[in-house]
């Protein structure tokens, strides 16, 4: 009986895990640049014991985190400094971080950074700084400014994205064994990209896997409910 308990927790763990990983989808429904998440489980049997009518029962247990990378939304905002990826890359960031997020801005210095504060890679391979001007990001990523080019913005991709790590809302880095590679996407200016999150589609799993939690808490009750009595009716013989 205790292992029924042990299948039913094992279930509603697994099930909160996704509550939490849907609420933060949710919460970010409205971040430019954000990659919904959902949590990936593996299966294993529980040793089978001989001479037991009972079949072999499933355990499961929370496996990875996976990324949907798949595009947003493209949102017009007529910023000229807002940027979006056709297609597949990212953008480079200082610490060999990577987003998606494009809506850029320059700092005191003239450096083109993120929304953390975190300069912009060039082409080169070195922080964007501008000079003071009108500045025109082109298709290709080309960066003028006052009709002079000043850089280029650095757009990478990689083989296997499924492995990048978060690093904060729409912020990734790569493990050391994941390289990046020169894109050759173009990018849309004055636009930025939305999260791909669909929020009805996210409230909709919230219900049902908040169903399945329940169902699994009763399952446990339910368990030790039965173990108790058990125990109880053992005693009084």
């Amino acid at each position: 009986m205790y292992k029924g308990i042990y299948i039913a927790a094992s279930g509603a763990i697994l099930k909160d895990a996704e509550l939490s990983l849907t609420a933060r989808n949710i919460a970010n429904a409205s971040t430019p640049g954000y990659k919904k998440e959902r949590t990936s489980f593996s299966s294993y049997l529980l040793p089978f014991a001989e001479n037991i009518s009972n079949p072999e029962r499933v355990m499961v247990e929370k496996g990875k985190t996976l990324t949907d990378f798949s595009a947003g939304d493209f949102i017009k905002t007529g910023n000229p400094l807002d940027v979006a990826i056709e297609g597949d890359g990212f953008f480079v960031l200082e610490g060999e971080k990577y987003t998606r997020r494009g809506d850029f801005r320059l700092d005191e210095d003239g450096y083109l950074i993120n929304i953390d504060g975190l300069k912009v890679m060039g082409a080169d391979k070195t922080p964007l700084q501008l000079p003071q001007g009108r500045v025109e990001i082109g298709s290709g990523g080309n960066i003028v400014v006052d009709g002079k080019t000043a850089g280029r913005l650095r757009i990478v991709d990689f083989p296997q994205p499924y492995k990048l790590i978060l690093a904060g809302e729409a912020t990734y880095l790569a493990p050391a064994e994941l390289k990046p590679v020169e894109s050759s996407s173009r990018v849309s200016p004055g636009v930025i990209e939305g999260s791909n999150v669909n929020i009805i589609k996210e409230m909709v799993g919230m219900i049902k896997t908040t169903r399945e939690f329940e169902t699994y808490q009763k399952m446990i009750q339910a368990f030790d409910s039965a173990t108790s009595k058990a125990l109880n009716e053992i005693g009084r013989i």
